[in-house]
């Protein structure tokens, strides 16, 4: 058992929950770089518990009653998520809001390989997950309790704003390659199209568990960073793997990718066309507002690790990302302004 929950209070409160029922084992799930995870069994049912990091946080940050709230709202539609169970906010118990969902038994890949996986299967997860993002753009917000979710409109000008201000307050070296992204960002955000989605905002194959055996998702993960926005900026991030290595958060350029089954970044574009219900076609700035916003994410781990307030040990490993991550939307906006890219 490895845990720094208070193991006593989390086995009082789940009593109540479950009366009749006693014994508890707790074990950290490693991955997530953001809100502690834990796998949680209890009179021999098996859960998730996810809470907030210990210290002071950022205002708006670590918000798992959003995730709570997404994952609730989402439950009785197509978009397949976790069955969450209960909400605790109050600080008294754990000395931090946490939640509890049911387990969900299948496989999550730490990169976007997707080792052991036959050519065919990976492809179908490929084009299962471009369907899966299309399933939960088609949801429309205010038809599950979720119009209030975030501010709809003009979202890439504010995502924008936000983390460049992200950047600008950070107490890290500067980056030359994010400070001319950011830059490039604000100055080609296009016009506000009106379209407005539930946005994850940390949709990828790392955020997918597929079923055991089959190769289609079971379960969309880690909603925190969810809200209304652009259904483009899910795509958009989605595709980055495309334009990045395997060192770089597990992604595929370099690699034999297509001899190993994986579509082209244009095959899974047209699959969550196909099932979409807007017609935008992804562009250049999508693809970049993406690689920028993770730049930006991760100058946010780096800060957090070097005040000691990171989840994950490999926080500080992961830092330099924000670098890498930015020279490769510098690499698709150049190649678009030669026509090597869309």
């Amino acid at each position: 058992m490895s845990s720094d929950l208070d193991l006593a209070a989390l086995e009082a409160w789940l009593t109540e929950k479950l009366s009749g029922k006693s014994g508890l084992e707790v074990s950290q799930i490693s991955g997530g770089q953001s809100n502690p995870t834990y796998q949680v069994i209890f009179g021999g049912d098996r859960f998730v518990l996810r809470i907030k990091p210990p210290g002071p946080l950022l205002p708006g940050a670590h918000a798992i009653e959003r995730e709570y709230r997404v994952m609730n709202a989402l439950g009785p539609t197509d978009v397949p998520v976790p069955n969450v169970r209960w909400l605790e906010e109050d600080e008294t118990v754990l000395g931090r809001p946490f939640y509890v969902m049911d387990w969900l038994d299948g496989r999550v890949f730490s990169d976007c390989s997707l080792e052991g996986v036959s050519p065919a299967d990976r492809r179908e997860m490929y084009l299962d997950t471009a369907r899966t993002l299309a399933r939960l753009h088609a949801v429309r917000p205010d038809q599950i309790g979720l119009g209030d979710y975030g501010k709809p409109g003009n979202y890439f000008e504010r995502q924008i704003a936000r983390w460049s201000r992200q950047c600008r307050e950070s107490t890290g070296t500067r980056i030359p390659a994010l400070d001319t992204l950011t830059e490039w960002v604000a100055d080609n955000c296009p016009p506000d199209d009106g379209a407005v989605a539930i946005s994850h905002g940390d949709f990828r194959i790392g955020n997918m568990m597929f079923h055991p055996t089959e190769p289609r998702v079971v379960g969309v993960l880690d909603w925190e960073l969810s809200t209304l926005g652009h259904p483009l900026a899910d795509l958009g991030f989605c595709v980055m793997p495309w334009a990045s290595a395997p060192d770089e958060y597990g992604g595929i350029l370099g690699t034999d990718w297509a001899e190993a089954g994986i579509p082209t970044l244009e095959e899974f574009a047209a699959e969550y066309q196909a099932c979409a219900i807007n017609d935008i076609p992804l562009t250049t700035f999508h693809r970049a507002f993406a690689l920028f916003r993770f730049a930006a994410i991760f100058v946010g781990i780096a800060d957090r690790a070097r005040s000691g307030n990171a989840a994950s040990s490999e926080a500080a490993d992961l830092a330099p990302l924000a670098g890498k991550f930015a020279q490769r939307a510098l690499d698709i906006i150049d190649q678009s302004a030669h026509g090597g890219a869309r």
